[in-house]
């Protein structure tokens, strides 16, 4: 595995900033313009009226369409790894990512404390519905303008459930007449995709904007077949008036995009200096245990019907979205502006994971006993009996694998954000702005969990599925099929959830500005109710699910939803929230600013695992989390220069349910460290860098003691990006780097995933006017980095075989696009 210092970027990066700062006083004539300078960008996501960030009292970061090409992403979350302060764990292939900001805990996956919005309103309003992530329904392509990214702050006020942050994909709207159209290819992996776009004005005061693309291909592993199949369109049309603008959009998403989980990954050395490597005949960079051989799932479904799921639908979202903007200004200083989108929401989410790796033959006497042989259950060789075990593909080993395989019934959501803004001047000079609003949504989680467990061999290219019989002879499995059900769990996760969550939240927000202050204080209150009903599993005794006649022996106990008795789900909750802080510019290149909030989180579709009382109530203490948390920050420019530095310190309370674990969280976290956000131009050359160090602990559990005074897991001390590049007449190039530090893999602290630094690359070179021809490496250096395990320790001086997930190697597209 490559190993890099962190420190040694640091210092290089500085001394690069530091230099080019002071190159930017004598080459000041090649400065941009004022317009483009560093935060000077007006932020409009969750502040309490749209400044410029030089002026804002939050700490934002605003990314554009240009700078997203030199990241070289995969996904949207691959977008977000390059912005400060934000841990983007995007291994889960284009959704399924695990995001956290400045040291909030990542307790059970996805993106609790954190939203992912369009145009200003939740993709979804919880950010970690278990296998409903809200970075799996959104895709970013050429409809973007620019992603601004809040970091704490003003978050907690403006926006429900997320103190942690927001990050707003604000769409194109057709301000200028033009479009493009782009076609990309894989040069070393399997994928074509093509991109749209064209808006502007159709006629006085009215214009569109609509963009999209298609892709089709097997994704950055190889899986054996076309993992990744679909597209989006999005379009939206404004009516401006004398006083303002009606806007309407519209977004259809039907996507299959890959899921990738832990997989296997060869760990020797020690738990503190582990080194990482491939499993024989399994790479931890390029394989992945979809196999073609593997691609459909035959079982009960929520109805206890016969169902077969397709494995190679992945991550499957299918939504339709329609909403509206208004903003209009009236006569002495009023505004109003009201948001509103309601989506329709399905899909799928499927893919294999890892409950178990072990030698062939320990696993296949764990299913039939002792003397339990093995046999390939389809592939080339289906029905060959294996004779050699232990030397089975070189490694030896097997996979009990458990399908986790949900339906997403229906995710649909509504949401309205309406707000009352007076701003008044003042004899004196100062500007008050006084705001209400009130937000209103609503979302379904209805879904089934329909997991079954499977028998594979860990091979990287085509790997088939195997049978075990006694020592007797007899098929104790059929055609790979262990169980209908997850016996090595306990049965524990047939289940279906079909609820619904109210949220109604008023808010007020005081903003002041008097000559170079600006100050705000904001507060909301949130009452929310969720209702609806919950069942487990209930085991079938003898039940021919094929039909076939005869009852094999994963028949003998199938689990099923117990839809006879379901448990009902009827509380509410609420909580304040609130947020004040002050910006002061001393010129128009220094401000500092500071800001002290506390924001809640309600806890959603995780509490069905056992929170819920038997009349559907929910403790108070379980309900909701809240988070407190402090900035002070400064800016500064020069000439082309921009610096933001920023020190937080957060306490947040977490309450969560880990599925592959089967563990609760009962938790207090506690984080503080410093953020840094650097940018200079200077005629064709640019760069971009950021480093944020965190120190994170355990200060309290209610479950587990043990663990007090650790560091939470995956969170490491540094994590840092850096993006510089070079434009002539008619070409470019430059780097994108992203890494972090150690950090460990579990609460336990013992095993450490070691740290990593990935380098992408990007080039390209305009043919004629409007065509250019662009290569893109993601990954140039095939660096190794793993952003997960499920093992916290290994049994130091020997080979281990750990699940994990490693970043992908490197993956190389060529594009070309034309802009008219």
């Amino acid at each position: 595995m490559k190993k890099y210092s962190p420190y040694g970027l640091l210092v290089s990066t500085s001394a690069m900033v530091m230099a080019a700062g002071a190159h930017a006083a004598d080459d000041a004539a090649d400065a941009q313009k004022p317009a483009e300078m560093p935060l000077e960008e007006i932020v409009v996501t969750a502040v309490a009226n749209s400044t410029s960030q030089m002026m804002s009292s939050v700490s934002v970061s605003s990314v554009s369409p240009d700078e997203i090409q030199k990241y070289a992403p995969r996904s949207a979350a691959e977008i977000f790894r390059n912005i400060p302060g934000v841990r983007s764990e995007s291994t889960g292939g284009e959704g399924n990512a695990n995001i956290a900001v400045r040291g909030l805990p990542v307790a059970a996956g996805g993106a609790k404390f954190l939203q992912l919005h369009e145009d200003g309103l939740p993709v979804m309003e919880f950010g970690d519905i278990a296998f409903g992530n809200a970075d799996i329904f959104l895709r970013a392509d050429y409809s973007i303008r620019r992603v601004e990214a809040v970091r704490g702050g003003s978050a907690s006020t403006f926006v429900s459930n997320s103190p942690g942050g927001v990050i707003n994909f604000i769409s194109n709207t057709g301000e200028e007449e033009g479009g493009s159209l782009a076609l990309t290819r894989g040069l070393d992996y399997n994928t074509t995709r093509a991109d749209f776009a064209y808006g502007g004005p159709i006629g006085d005061d009215l214009r569109f904007h609509v963009a999209g693309f298609y892709r089709v291909g097997e994704g950055p592993r190889e899986a054996g077949y076309n993992g990744n199949k679909g597209g989006q369109i999005k379009a939206n049309i404004t009516k401006e008036f004398e006083n303002g603008f009606v806007r309407l959009y519209f977004k259809h998403l039907n996507d299959r995009s890959i899921g990738y989980l832990p997989m296997p990954v060869l760990v020797s050395g020690t738990n503190a200096d582990p080194e990482i490597g491939s499993v024989e005949g399994f790479d931890v960079s390029g394989d992945t245990p979809h196999s073609p051989f593997f691609q459909s799932n035959f079982g009960l479904d929520g109805n206890g019907a016969r169902r077969t799921s397709d494995v190679a639908d992945g991550m499957h979202p299918v939504s339709t979205a329609v909403g509206g903007e208004f903003n209009f200004d009236f006569e002495d200083g009023w505004n109003i502006t009201n948001k509103i989108r309601v989506a329709s929401t399905k899909g799928r989410f499927v893919s294999p994971f890892p409950a178990q790796v072990a030698d062939a033959s320990t696993i296949a006497e764990s299913i039939g006993g002792t003397g339990a042989t093995l046999a390939y259950a389809n592939g080339p060789s289906a029905g060959e009996a294996i004779t050699s075990p232990s030397s089975l593909n070189g490694n030896g080993l097997a996979m009990r694998m458990h399908v986790f395989d949900t339906e997403i019934n229906d995710f649909g959501n509504f949401a309205n954000d309406f707000k009352v803004t007076k701003s008044v001047d003042m004899d004196s000079g100062a500007a008050i702005d006084l705001s209400a609003g009130y937000y209103k949504s609503s979302q379904s989680i209805d879904m089934d969990w329909l997991w079954n467990s499977y028998l594979m061999e860990i091979k990287g290219d085509a790997a088939a599925l195997l049978d075990v019989f006694d020592a007797d002879g007899n098929a104790v499995t059929e055609n790979g099929l262990i169980a209908y059900g997850v016996p090595f769990w306990g049965n524990c996760c047939t289940r279906n959830y079909d609820t619904s969550y109210d949220i109604d939240a008023p808010y007020a927000s005081l903003s002041y500005m008097q000559g170079n202050l600006t100050a705000d204080v904001s507060v909301r209150y949130d009452r929310g109710s969720a209702s609806g009903t919950y069942a487990g599993a209930v085991q079938m005794a003898n039940l021919d699910v094929n039909q076939d006649g005869t009852i094999s022996v994963p028949e003998q106990s199938v689990s099923a939803v117990d839809n006879a008795n379901p448990m009902p789900v009827d509380y509410t909750w609420s909580y304040w929230s609130w947020s004040v802080g002050a910006n002061y510019a001393f010129n128009d290149d220094l401000a500092v600013f500071a800001r002290a909030s506390r924001g809640g989180r309600a806890n959603a579709d995780r509490l069905l695992f056992g929170k819920v009382n038997a009349d559907g109530s929910v403790a108070e203490e379980d309900a909701v989390d809240m988070v407190d948390q402090y900035e002070l920050g400064v800016k500064y420019r020069t000439g082309s220069f921009g610096l933001f530095a920023t020190g937080f310190y957060a306490k947040t309370q977490e309450q969560n349910f880990e599925a592959t674990t089967q563990t609760f969280f009962d938790r207090t976290y506690k984080a503080k460290g410093l953020e840094l956000e650097a940018s200079y131009f200077n005629g064709p050359f640019d760069l971009t860098a950021g480093i944020t160090y965190t120190d994170a602990e355990i200060s309290k559990d209610a479950l587990n003691p043990t663990v007090v005074g650790n560091t939470p897991r995956r969170q490491a001390d540094f994590i840092y990006q850096a993006t510089a590049s070079y434009t002539a007449d008619r070409f470019f190039f430059g780097a994108n780097m992203i890494g972090t530090t150690k950090a460990y893999a579990q609460d336990s602290n013992e095993l450490v995933m070691p740290g990593y630094a990935q380098v992408n690359a990007f080039a390209g070179y305009q043919i004629v006017d409007g065509l250019t021809l662009s290569l893109n490496v993601n990954n140039l250096f095939d660096a190794v980095g793993l952003t997960e395990s499920e093992e916290g320790s290994i049994v130091e001086g020997v080979d281990n075989v750990i699940r994990a997930r490693s970043i992908n190697g490197r993956t190389t597209t060529l594009t070309l696009k034309y802009v008219f």
